[in-house]
């Protein structure tokens, strides 16, 4: 079987100002960016798809759906893309509220061009951290879904510290049907101590 390609990190730029938002493009590709344009946030979210890498540059004050309520819809909707606010309409106010939800910056359309270079490429490597760090939970939690429900329950238990008499009588079922679920749960997660087993659990986050 052919692995399917890597999705190649974009940037994705939401402004109804067409001729800034082209200006702004060929800024990006000229700088080696790869460059998809949107003049409205909600033709921007039509057409996003949950395995996009890399970020978005969006204007503030736009028609329809702002910057502010994009971020927002990004949010979510459990976007990793991280948001970059290039706009004429700044104040401090509204710059706190873009950062305090995440935004990695926030600059005036007279900004430098390095600026929003240096901006974007911080926004990349921010995403590229949070695939990776997806990609690592993901592969943590893949053992915990060979488990059973009723393994799952003892599990819940057994890190909470509990013995196996208490898990019986907790669940109704028989002592040495615990030691049986909690057997299965070692050899199913490659564990050999409820030490590891519970830092197994937190690493994953699998009863969060």
């Amino acid at each position: 079987m052919t692995p399917h390609p890597s999705p190649v990190a974009t940037v994705f730029i939401v402004d109804d100002d067409v001729s800034f938002l082209r200006s702004v493009a060929r800024l990006l590709r000229v700088a080696g960016f790869q460059v998809v344009i949107h003049n409205s946030a909600a033709e921007f979210l039509a057409e996003l798809q949950p395995d996009t890498q890399g970020c978005v540059i969006t204007d503030l004050m736009m028609p329809g759906m702002d910057g502010m309520a994009l971020q927002e819809a990004l949010r979510k909707a459990g976007s990793p893309l991280p948001v970059v606010f290039l706009t004429g309409h700044g104040d401090i106010p509204t710059t706190v509220q873009a950062m305090r939800g995440g935004a990695v910056d926030f600059l005036t359309k007279r900004a430098p061009k390095e600026d929003l270079i240096a901006a974007v490429n911080r926004a990349l490597a921010r995403n590229q951290q949070d695939q990776a760090r997806q990609t690592r939970l993901l592969a943590l939690r893949q053992p915990f879904e060979l488990l059973t429900n009723r393994e799952r329950e003892v599990l819940r238990q057994v890190v909470q510290g509990k013995l196996n008499k208490q898990i019986a009588a907790d669940l109704g079922i028989h002592e040495r049907t615990v030691k049986l679920h909690r057997t299965n749960l070692t050899t199913k997660l490659g564990v050999h101590s409820v030490a590891e087993l519970t830092l197994m659990v937190q690493a994953a986050g699998v009863f969060q």
